[in-house]
Protein backbone atom coordinates (compact mmCIF):
# COMPACT_ATOMS: atom_id res chain seq x y z
CA UNK A 1 0.00 0.00 0.00
CA UNK A 2 1.55 3.27 -0.79
CA UNK A 3 3.18 5.28 1.68
CA UNK A 4 3.53 2.52 3.90
CA UNK A 5 7.37 1.58 5.61
CA UNK A 6 9.55 -0.62 3.03
CA UNK A 7 7.15 -0.52 -0.12
CA UNK A 8 9.31 -0.32 -2.86
CA UNK A 9 9.15 3.65 -4.40
CA UNK A 10 8.00 4.95 -1.59
CA UNK A 11 10.13 8.08 -0.30
CA UNK A 12 11.16 6.38 3.00
CA UNK A 13 12.58 4.00 0.81
CA UNK A 14 13.88 5.91 -1.74
CA UNK A 15 15.82 7.85 0.81
CA UNK A 16 17.49 5.04 2.37
CA UNK A 17 18.56 3.92 -0.91
CA UNK A 18 20.17 7.12 -1.46
CA UNK A 19 21.19 7.16 1.83
CA UNK A 20 23.16 4.14 1.24
CA UNK A 21 24.56 4.89 -1.88
CA UNK A 22 25.84 7.80 -0.44
CA UNK A 23 27.87 5.78 3.01
CA UNK A 24 28.86 3.53 0.58
CA UNK A 25 30.82 6.12 -1.58
CA UNK A 26 32.30 7.73 1.66
CA UNK A 27 33.67 4.29 2.43
CA UNK A 28 35.06 3.70 -0.88
CA UNK A 29 36.35 6.89 -1.49
CA UNK A 30 37.21 8.74 2.21
CA UNK A 31 36.05 12.29 2.86
CA UNK A 32 33.56 13.80 0.78
CA UNK A 33 31.98 17.51 0.29
CA UNK A 34 27.96 18.10 -0.49
CA UNK A 35 28.76 18.52 -4.04
CA UNK A 36 31.08 15.54 -4.68
CA UNK A 37 28.37 13.52 -2.93
CA UNK A 38 25.80 15.25 -5.14
CA UNK A 39 27.07 14.53 -8.26
CA UNK A 40 28.59 11.21 -7.22
CA UNK A 41 24.98 10.00 -6.09
CA UNK A 42 23.02 12.34 -9.23
CA UNK A 43 21.34 14.22 -6.11
CA UNK A 44 20.55 17.89 -6.03
CA UNK A 45 22.17 20.01 -4.06
CA UNK A 46 19.30 20.52 -1.89
CA UNK A 47 18.65 16.69 -1.44
CA UNK A 48 22.06 16.34 -0.94
CA UNK A 49 22.39 18.46 1.84
CA UNK A 50 18.93 17.11 2.97
CA UNK A 51 21.22 13.73 3.25
CA UNK A 52 23.71 14.28 5.09
CA UNK A 53 22.24 16.45 7.82
CA UNK A 54 19.64 13.24 8.18
CA UNK A 55 23.13 10.99 8.44
CA UNK A 56 24.50 13.13 10.92
CA UNK A 57 21.94 13.71 12.94
CA UNK A 58 21.80 9.44 13.36
CA UNK A 59 25.31 9.35 13.84
CA UNK A 60 26.38 7.72 10.96
CA UNK A 61 28.71 10.49 9.49
CA UNK A 62 30.52 13.00 10.67
CA UNK A 63 31.54 16.60 9.37
CA UNK A 64 35.22 16.68 9.14
CA UNK A 65 37.95 18.57 7.69
CA UNK A 66 37.81 21.37 4.66
CA UNK A 67 38.46 21.18 0.88
CA UNK A 68 41.96 22.49 0.14
CA UNK A 69 44.07 23.92 -2.43
CA UNK A 70 41.25 25.93 -4.37
CA UNK A 71 40.50 29.84 -4.42
CA UNK A 72 37.95 30.77 -1.34
CA UNK A 73 36.74 28.87 1.51
CA UNK A 74 37.17 25.30 1.79
CA UNK A 75 34.31 22.82 1.48
CA UNK A 76 32.64 21.15 4.23
CA UNK A 77 34.32 17.21 4.24
CA UNK A 78 31.78 14.17 5.39
CA UNK A 79 33.24 11.04 6.53
CA UNK A 80 31.81 7.93 7.36
CA UNK A 81 31.47 7.85 11.60
CA UNK A 82 34.03 5.01 12.07
CA UNK A 83 32.41 4.87 16.04
CA UNK A 84 28.84 4.00 14.56
CA UNK A 85 29.17 0.23 15.14
CA UNK A 86 31.91 -2.83 15.19
CA UNK A 87 32.21 -5.87 14.16
CA UNK A 88 34.74 -8.69 15.07
CA UNK A 89 36.36 -11.53 13.23
CA UNK A 90 38.60 -14.98 15.08
CA UNK A 91 40.76 -17.09 13.03
CA UNK A 92 41.58 -20.54 14.65
CA UNK A 93 44.00 -22.75 14.04
CA UNK A 94 45.57 -25.57 16.37
CA UNK A 95 48.39 -23.64 18.04
CA UNK A 96 46.57 -20.15 18.35
CA UNK A 97 43.43 -17.85 17.72
CA UNK A 98 43.87 -14.48 16.52
CA UNK A 99 41.01 -11.99 16.97
CA UNK A 100 40.44 -8.08 15.59
CA UNK A 101 37.93 -5.84 16.00
CA UNK A 102 37.31 -3.54 13.24
CA UNK A 103 35.47 -0.36 13.29
CA UNK A 104 32.25 0.27 10.56
CA UNK A 105 35.24 1.73 8.25
CA UNK A 106 37.09 -1.68 7.90
CA UNK A 107 40.01 -0.18 9.96
CA UNK A 108 41.30 -2.67 12.70
CA UNK A 109 41.18 -1.26 16.24
CA UNK A 110 42.25 -3.96 18.40
CA UNK A 111 44.54 -7.28 17.95
CA UNK A 112 44.85 -10.14 20.20
CA UNK A 113 46.77 -13.36 20.11
CA UNK A 114 46.03 -16.54 22.00
CA UNK A 115 48.14 -18.90 21.86
CA UNK A 116 46.40 -22.71 21.99
CA UNK A 117 49.34 -25.54 22.33
CA UNK A 118 48.51 -28.21 24.77
CA UNK A 119 46.02 -26.17 26.53
CA UNK A 120 42.49 -27.57 25.27
CA UNK A 121 42.45 -30.23 28.09
CA UNK A 122 42.27 -27.43 30.48
CA UNK A 123 40.62 -24.26 29.14
CA UNK A 124 37.20 -25.29 27.07
CA UNK A 125 36.67 -23.82 23.84
CA UNK A 126 33.99 -21.24 24.92
CA UNK A 127 36.87 -19.52 27.18
CA UNK A 128 39.31 -19.63 24.41
CA UNK A 129 37.05 -18.07 22.10
CA UNK A 130 35.75 -15.55 24.92
CA UNK A 131 39.47 -14.68 25.84
CA UNK A 132 40.49 -14.16 22.44
CA UNK A 133 37.82 -11.43 21.94
CA UNK A 134 38.03 -9.93 24.80
CA UNK A 135 42.13 -8.98 24.45
CA UNK A 136 41.00 -7.63 20.97
CA UNK A 137 37.57 -5.73 22.65
CA UNK A 138 40.00 -4.38 25.22
CA UNK A 139 43.23 -3.27 22.76
CA UNK A 140 40.61 -1.45 20.79
CA UNK A 141 39.55 0.57 23.94
CA UNK A 142 35.96 -1.28 24.29
CA UNK A 143 33.62 -3.37 25.96
CA UNK A 144 32.51 -6.89 24.79
CA UNK A 145 29.24 -5.47 24.12
CA UNK A 146 29.86 -2.96 21.42
CA UNK A 147 30.49 -5.47 19.38
CA UNK A 148 27.79 -6.15 17.39
CA UNK A 149 28.64 -8.81 15.15
CA UNK A 150 31.41 -12.04 15.39
CA UNK A 151 32.34 -14.44 12.55
CA UNK A 152 34.55 -17.28 13.62
CA UNK A 153 37.37 -19.16 11.00
CA UNK A 154 37.65 -22.76 12.09
CA UNK A 155 39.57 -25.26 9.41
CA UNK A 156 36.73 -27.92 8.07
CA UNK A 157 32.96 -26.43 8.45
CA UNK A 158 29.80 -26.56 10.85
CA UNK A 159 27.32 -29.02 9.36
CA UNK A 160 24.08 -27.50 9.02
CA UNK A 161 22.56 -30.51 10.18
CA UNK A 162 24.22 -31.80 13.22
CA UNK A 163 25.99 -28.61 14.47
CA UNK A 164 29.18 -30.26 14.27
CA UNK A 165 32.70 -29.48 13.20
CA UNK A 166 33.54 -31.56 9.74
CA UNK A 167 36.43 -31.71 8.43
CA UNK A 168 39.06 -30.41 11.09
CA UNK A 169 40.34 -33.50 13.23
CA UNK A 170 43.29 -31.53 13.66
CA UNK A 171 40.90 -29.36 15.59
CA UNK A 172 40.16 -30.58 19.00
CA UNK A 173 37.95 -29.44 21.41
CA UNK A 174 35.55 -28.11 18.70
CA UNK A 175 33.78 -31.02 17.22
CA UNK A 176 31.20 -30.89 20.47
CA UNK A 177 27.60 -30.65 19.43
CA UNK A 178 26.40 -28.68 22.40
CA UNK A 179 29.03 -26.15 21.02
CA UNK A 180 27.23 -23.95 18.72
CA UNK A 181 25.09 -23.32 21.49
CA UNK A 182 27.64 -22.92 24.35
CA UNK A 183 29.05 -20.29 22.16
CA UNK A 184 25.95 -18.19 21.49
CA UNK A 185 25.08 -18.52 25.41
CA UNK A 186 28.46 -16.76 26.26
CA UNK A 187 28.40 -14.32 23.40
CA UNK A 188 26.71 -10.92 23.63
CA UNK A 189 26.11 -10.64 19.74
CA UNK A 190 25.18 -12.80 16.18
CA UNK A 191 27.73 -15.47 15.44
CA UNK A 192 28.42 -16.74 12.53
CA UNK A 193 31.04 -19.65 11.45
CA UNK A 194 32.85 -20.13 8.27
CA UNK A 195 35.78 -22.00 6.93
CA UNK A 196 38.97 -20.53 6.92
CA UNK A 197 39.81 -21.00 3.05
CA UNK A 198 36.09 -19.42 2.16
CA UNK A 199 37.08 -16.23 4.40
CA UNK A 200 40.44 -16.16 2.68
CA UNK A 201 38.23 -15.92 -0.38
CA UNK A 202 36.10 -13.36 1.01
CA UNK A 203 38.60 -11.20 1.31
CA UNK A 204 40.03 -11.80 -1.82
CA UNK A 205 36.91 -10.75 -3.48
CA UNK A 206 36.63 -7.80 -1.57
CA UNK A 207 40.19 -6.30 -1.27
CA UNK A 208 42.66 -8.33 -3.22
CA UNK A 209 43.14 -10.12 -6.56
CA UNK A 210 39.40 -11.32 -7.01
CA UNK A 211 37.86 -8.27 -6.74
CA UNK A 212 35.36 -8.11 -9.74
CA UNK A 213 35.03 -11.65 -10.41
CA UNK A 214 31.68 -13.60 -9.70
CA UNK A 215 33.18 -17.11 -10.57
CA UNK A 216 37.54 -17.83 -9.22
CA UNK A 217 38.59 -20.83 -7.76
CA UNK A 218 41.06 -19.63 -4.45
CA UNK A 219 43.48 -22.62 -3.64
CA UNK A 220 44.89 -22.50 -0.64
CA UNK A 221 47.85 -24.50 1.02
CA UNK A 222 48.91 -23.72 4.39
CA UNK A 223 48.10 -26.21 7.44
CA UNK A 224 46.13 -27.96 4.83
CA UNK A 225 45.41 -28.06 1.53
CA UNK A 226 41.84 -26.64 0.27
CA UNK A 227 40.08 -24.58 -2.08
CA UNK A 228 37.36 -21.97 -2.04
CA UNK A 229 34.23 -22.04 -4.94
CA UNK A 230 32.46 -18.81 -5.89
CA UNK A 231 29.84 -19.67 -8.13
CA UNK A 232 27.70 -16.56 -9.51
CA UNK A 233 29.20 -14.38 -6.74
CA UNK A 234 28.23 -16.38 -3.95
CA UNK A 235 30.60 -19.07 -1.97
CA UNK A 236 29.82 -22.83 -2.69
CA UNK A 237 29.81 -24.43 0.64
CA UNK A 238 27.64 -27.86 -0.41
CA UNK A 239 25.20 -29.66 1.39
CA UNK A 240 27.50 -30.34 4.77
CA UNK A 241 29.48 -27.54 4.27
CA UNK A 242 32.32 -29.72 2.81
CA UNK A 243 33.00 -28.34 -0.54
CA UNK A 244 36.39 -27.04 -1.10
CA UNK A 245 37.66 -29.83 0.58
CA UNK A 246 40.15 -30.86 -1.92
CA UNK A 247 42.98 -32.44 0.18
CA UNK A 248 40.63 -35.52 0.06
CA UNK A 249 40.59 -35.73 -3.69
CA UNK A 250 41.80 -39.03 -5.55
CA UNK A 251 44.49 -37.68 -7.74
CA UNK A 252 47.36 -39.20 -10.06
CA UNK A 253 50.74 -39.89 -8.44
CA UNK A 254 49.57 -40.29 -4.72
CA UNK A 255 48.08 -43.67 -3.93
CA UNK A 256 44.51 -44.07 -3.79
CA UNK A 257 43.48 -43.18 -0.15
CA UNK A 258 40.43 -44.79 1.63
CA UNK A 259 38.55 -44.06 5.13
CA UNK A 260 39.60 -40.24 4.46
CA UNK A 261 37.18 -39.11 7.61
CA UNK A 262 39.23 -41.36 9.65
CA UNK A 263 42.68 -40.31 8.49
CA UNK A 264 42.12 -36.52 7.93
CA UNK A 265 44.08 -37.07 4.44
CA UNK A 266 43.07 -37.62 1.14
CA UNK A 267 44.95 -37.86 -2.41
CA UNK A 268 45.77 -34.03 -3.12
CA UNK A 269 47.03 -33.20 0.44
CA UNK A 270 49.51 -36.00 0.20
CA UNK A 271 50.59 -35.36 -3.46
CA UNK A 272 51.00 -31.42 -2.99
CA UNK A 273 50.34 -30.34 0.83
CA UNK A 274 52.70 -28.27 3.09
CA UNK A 275 53.84 -31.58 4.95
CA UNK A 276 54.97 -32.96 1.53
CA UNK A 277 57.73 -30.71 0.26
CA UNK A 278 60.27 -31.71 2.69
CA UNK A 279 60.50 -34.97 1.78
CA UNK A 280 59.71 -34.31 -2.26
CA UNK A 281 63.01 -31.64 -1.70
CA UNK A 282 65.15 -34.44 -0.03
CA UNK A 283 63.98 -36.96 -3.01
CA UNK A 284 64.80 -34.26 -5.35
CA UNK A 285 68.65 -33.73 -4.07
CA UNK A 286 68.13 -30.57 -1.45
CA UNK A 287 70.70 -31.41 0.95
CA UNK A 288 69.88 -28.52 3.55
CA UNK A 289 66.11 -28.56 4.65
CA UNK A 290 65.07 -25.87 7.06
CA UNK A 291 63.85 -27.02 10.27
CA UNK A 292 60.56 -25.85 11.99
CA UNK A 293 56.39 -26.55 11.44
CA UNK A 294 55.95 -27.78 8.13
CA UNK A 295 54.28 -24.73 6.96
CA UNK A 296 57.22 -23.03 7.65
CA UNK A 297 59.91 -25.51 6.55
CA UNK A 298 57.54 -25.45 3.10
CA UNK A 299 57.33 -22.31 2.43
CA UNK A 300 60.92 -21.05 3.16
CA UNK A 301 61.61 -24.27 0.51
CA UNK A 302 59.26 -22.74 -2.41
CA UNK A 303 60.70 -19.23 -1.55
CA UNK A 304 64.31 -20.57 -2.10
CA UNK A 305 63.15 -22.63 -5.27
CA UNK A 306 61.46 -19.10 -6.52
CA UNK A 307 64.57 -17.69 -6.41
CA UNK A 308 66.55 -20.11 -8.40
CA UNK A 309 64.39 -20.18 -10.97
CA UNK A 310 64.93 -16.59 -11.27
CA UNK A 311 69.10 -17.04 -10.24
CA UNK A 312 69.99 -19.90 -12.60
CA UNK A 313 69.53 -22.12 -15.76
CA UNK A 314 70.28 -25.01 -14.80
CA UNK A 315 67.31 -27.43 -14.54
CA UNK A 316 69.58 -30.06 -12.83
CA UNK A 317 69.66 -27.52 -9.86
CA UNK A 318 67.41 -29.39 -7.40
CA UNK A 319 65.81 -26.34 -5.95
CA UNK A 320 64.19 -25.41 -9.95
CA UNK A 321 63.45 -29.23 -10.20
CA UNK A 322 61.59 -28.64 -7.20
CA UNK A 323 59.84 -26.11 -7.88
CA UNK A 324 58.43 -27.95 -11.39
CA UNK A 325 57.57 -30.66 -10.00
CA UNK A 326 55.54 -29.31 -6.96
CA UNK A 327 53.98 -26.73 -9.79
CA UNK A 328 52.96 -29.90 -11.61
CA UNK A 329 51.21 -31.87 -8.22
CA UNK A 330 49.41 -28.73 -7.62
CA UNK A 331 48.25 -28.83 -11.08
CA UNK A 332 47.42 -32.40 -11.05
CA UNK A 333 44.94 -31.51 -8.53
CA UNK A 334 43.57 -27.93 -9.90
CA UNK A 335 43.01 -29.73 -13.59
CA UNK A 336 40.01 -31.44 -11.61
CA UNK A 337 38.74 -28.53 -10.14
CA UNK A 338 39.19 -26.73 -13.36
CA UNK A 339 37.20 -29.24 -15.84
CA UNK A 340 34.16 -29.76 -13.93
CA UNK A 341 33.70 -25.75 -12.78
CA UNK A 342 35.14 -23.92 -15.80
CA UNK A 343 36.19 -20.65 -13.42
CA UNK A 344 36.97 -17.19 -14.97
CA UNK A 345 40.19 -17.41 -12.06
CA UNK A 346 42.40 -19.30 -10.06
CA UNK A 347 43.81 -17.13 -6.41
CA UNK A 348 47.10 -19.13 -5.41
CA UNK A 349 46.55 -18.42 -1.99
CA UNK A 350 48.43 -19.64 1.76
CA UNK A 351 52.61 -19.53 2.97
CA UNK A 352 53.05 -22.57 0.86
CA UNK A 353 51.59 -20.64 -2.37
CA UNK A 354 52.31 -16.86 -1.97
CA UNK A 355 56.26 -18.25 -1.30
CA UNK A 356 56.15 -19.22 -5.03
CA UNK A 357 55.30 -16.00 -6.55
CA UNK A 358 55.38 -15.37 -9.93
CA UNK A 359 57.93 -17.90 -10.39
CA UNK A 360 55.43 -20.59 -9.20
CA UNK A 361 51.99 -18.83 -10.73
CA UNK A 362 53.96 -19.62 -14.30
CA UNK A 363 55.02 -22.98 -14.15
CA UNK A 364 51.46 -23.64 -12.56
CA UNK A 365 49.38 -22.13 -14.83
CA UNK A 366 51.79 -23.67 -18.28
CA UNK A 367 51.10 -27.29 -16.30
CA UNK A 368 47.28 -26.55 -16.16
CA UNK A 369 47.12 -25.65 -19.66
CA UNK A 370 48.25 -29.37 -20.74
CA UNK A 371 46.27 -30.64 -18.26
CA UNK A 372 43.19 -29.19 -18.60
CA UNK A 373 40.54 -28.13 -21.81
CA UNK A 374 39.62 -24.81 -19.76
CA UNK A 375 42.39 -22.13 -19.34
CA UNK A 376 41.57 -19.53 -16.72
CA UNK A 377 43.96 -17.24 -15.56
CA UNK A 378 45.95 -17.93 -11.83
CA UNK A 379 47.15 -15.04 -9.87
CA UNK A 380 48.80 -15.05 -6.53
CA UNK A 381 46.45 -13.44 -3.64
CA UNK A 382 47.22 -10.07 -2.82
CA UNK A 383 45.84 -10.44 0.75
CA UNK A 384 49.10 -11.64 2.45
CA UNK A 385 48.39 -10.55 6.20
CA UNK A 386 46.21 -12.93 8.11
CA UNK A 387 44.00 -13.37 5.27
CA UNK A 388 41.60 -15.61 6.84
CA UNK A 389 41.41 -12.70 9.51
CA UNK A 390 40.80 -9.94 7.18
CA UNK A 391 37.47 -12.19 5.99
CA UNK A 392 36.17 -13.02 9.09
CA UNK A 393 36.39 -9.19 9.35
CA UNK A 394 35.11 -8.28 5.95
CA UNK A 395 32.02 -10.73 6.44
CA UNK A 396 31.23 -9.45 9.82
CA UNK A 397 31.43 -5.86 8.38
CA UNK A 398 28.51 -6.55 5.14
CA UNK A 399 26.46 -7.97 7.89
CA UNK A 400 26.96 -4.62 9.83
CA UNK A 401 26.60 -2.26 7.69
CA UNK A 402 23.64 -3.55 6.18
CA UNK A 403 22.02 -3.60 9.40
CA UNK A 404 23.73 -0.26 10.85
CA UNK A 405 22.95 1.51 7.46
CA UNK A 406 19.47 0.86 6.66
CA UNK A 407 17.80 4.01 7.29
CA UNK A 408 14.43 2.86 5.99
CA UNK A 409 13.85 1.54 9.67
Amino acid sequence: MAGTAGTPGTPRVLRAMNDRAALDLLLEHGPLSRTRIGKLTGLSKPTASQLLARLEAAGLVLAGGTTEGRPGPGAQLYEVNPAAAYAAGLDVTPDRILAAVADITGRTVGRHELPTPGRRAAIPVVQQVTDALDGAVKAAGLARDDVRRLVIGTPGAFDPGTGRLRYASHLPGWHSPALLGELAAALPMPVEYENDVNLAAVAERRLGAARGHEDFILLWNQEGLGAALVLGGRLHRGWTGGAGEVGFLPVPGAPLARKVSRTGSGGFQELAGSQALAGLARELGVTSVPSGSYCEVAAALVARAARAAEDTDDDNDPYRRLLRTYATRLATGLASLVSVLDPELVVLSGTSLAAGGEALRALVQDELAELAASRPRLVVGDVTEHPVLRGALESALATTRDEVFDTSR
